[in-house]
């Protein structure tokens, strides 16, 4: 909508200086004399101040007050405003609803530009951090004001991250797109990839849900869904070594109900090929535990045995797939891959072992919680977000190993709000929507949707942690009401 679009609207309205008392085919000069408005050198209104007579008035108000603002779209501003005012008042929540629309349009974005998206119709992605990286908030009254969290809280939250353990870690905390708390000792949030443990878990199934989608599209050697046999894509494992192999799905493989060497059974993560593919001779890696489907044992075999799953459907190895696919599309920029050595027959290939900083981590939860979408691109499969806020499997009976509730697990993801006290971890205090995955360590990445909020944590370390508590205290954080500047709306027209 132009501006003189807008003045005609004003011209119904009968103000003195009207478009119609400008010569025939002349433009229609508008100008502030004096702190005063004309319209075609004439005061409109004269004697009173406009802007108390016209709720239009309020957008000449922001074209002249913003003329100067590199970033500000005069055009895209009144349409915006035009299409959001709102004509009922309701007491004190209308006029706080309608002051809080103003605020939208006259207050500019926090951050540089380069932290800002680039697109007015799109929601924010943060730049690669070589070129600028995610928007932080340091200043108190920011807090809550652009993210709606609490200040004293989140300061809480640091502290309790400092006492927690004695590891060196870096974690951030990020809500509407801002950092809104970073904690680092001994290690960098921005730079440090060290391992991230079974983090490394939820990264491969969605590498995975990747491949699968790209399958279905035709752009992959071979297609392949979660509920096909796993082993069919597994040509390394021929001839299996326990026939009970053949029906474990893909599924399976990253729900923790496949039966393959759960950490239970007290086996080594790590060895060569012929070790995980129950070549070896070792009856806790070549018998499977119970029939696939069954029961419920944690695994970090079967998150193996799914890197080359994908590496079998896409005709690339797992770690470049991984990086083409999904790590390049996100601006993640560091990394390293876990690779595991194989006999002549086998060879080296990656596994899903993997090191990442956590702010490139968190890249990961973001893209999760808008939906798999990363700017204009659909980088995650949405079928693949929907169905992790839901146990995959329909097992009831405890994990084997930590006598976890076996509904806590997805695809790779975990459930945490479906955490009960007999195992020792609670869910008490998590949205239901939440996803997280922990690793050894203090390791954690987790986002709820709901909330708009994600953590992640990386040490590098092994051992255990209260991972519940820490999302538990985020969640803890946000304040009840929304903040008055609501980021995502205002980079919309």
């Amino acid at each position: 909508m132009s501006t003189i679009h807008l003045l005609l609207l004003l011209t119904s309205s009968g103000i003195a200086g009207s478009a119609a008392d400008a010569p025939p085919d002349s433009p229609t000069r508008i100008g502030i004399v004096e702190g005063g408005r004309q319209l075609n050198g004439k005061v409109t209104y004269p004697g009173t101040r406009a802007e108390s007579l016209l709720l239009n008035a309020h957008m000449v108000n922001a074209t002249f007050a913003d003329r100067h603002r590199e970033y500000f779209d005069a055009e895209a501003n009144a349409d915006r405003h035009i299409a959001g005012l709102r004509f009922a008042f309701n007491g004190a929540e209308g006029d706080r609803v309608y002051y809080a629309e103003r605020r939208e349009i006259t207050t500019p974005p926090a951050g540089p530009p380069s932290a800002r998206s680039t697109s007015v119709t799109g929601d924010y992605f943060p730049p690669p951090e070589s070129q600028g990286g995610w928007r932080k908030l340091e200043k108190p009254g920011d807090i809550p004001r652009l993210s709606g969290m609490d200040p004293a809280k989140l300061d809480e939250l640091r502290q309790w991250l400092l006492k927690s353990d004695d590891r060196n870690f870096a974690a951030v905390v990020i809500r509407n797109g801002y950092i809104i708390l970073e904690v680092e000792r001994g290690n960098s949030a921005k730079t440090d990839s060290r391992r991230v443990a079974s983090v490394s878990k939820a990264v491969c199934a969605t590498v995975l849900a990747i491949a699968s989608e790209q399958g279905r599209q035709g752009r992959t050697p071979r297609r392949m869904t979660f509920d096909d046999p796993a082993f069919d894509f597994i040509p390394w494992a021929q001839p299996l070594s326990d026939p009970r192999k053949a029906y474990i799905t893909v599924k399976q493989l990253l729900n923790h109900t496949s039966g393959i060497c759960p950490e239970a059974t007290g086996a080594p993560n790590d060895g060569s090929w012929e070790y995980v593919l129950g070549q070896s001779g070792d009856a806790r890696t070549a018998r499977l535990a119970f029939d696939p489907g069954t029961a419920c044992g944690y695994s970090t075999h079967a998150l193996a045995h799914a890197a080359l799953v994908c590496e079998n459907v896409t005709g690339k190895p797992y770690d470049q797939f991984a990086v083409e696919a999904l790590f390049k599309p996100l601006g993640i920029e560091r990394w390293w891959f876990q690779y595991y050595e194989g006999g002549e027959k086998i060879g080296r290939h990656p596994s899903h072992g993997l090191g990442m900083p956590a702010r490139d981590l968190a890249r990961i939860a973001y893209c999760m919680m808008r939906g798999g979408r990363w700017g204009s691109q659909q980088v995650i499969p949405k079928w693949f977000v929907e169905e992790t806020a839901a146990p995959t499997h329909g097992v009831t009976t405890p994990e084997m190993r930590w006598k976890l509730n076996p509904q806590v697990f997805s695809h790779g993801w975990e459930l945490p709000a479906r955490h009960r006290g007999e195992s020792g971890r609670s869910g008490a205090g998590i949205p239901a929507d939440a996803r997280s995955k922990p690793g050894s360590g203090g390791q954690l990445i987790a986002f709820v949707p709901s909330l708009d909020l994600l953590i992640t944590r990386q040490t590098g370390s092994s051992g255990q942690w209260e991972y519940e508590e820490c999302l538990r205290r985020a969640c803890a954080a946000v304040l009840s009401d929304k903040p008055d500047f609501e980021p995502e709306k205002a980079e919309k027209s």
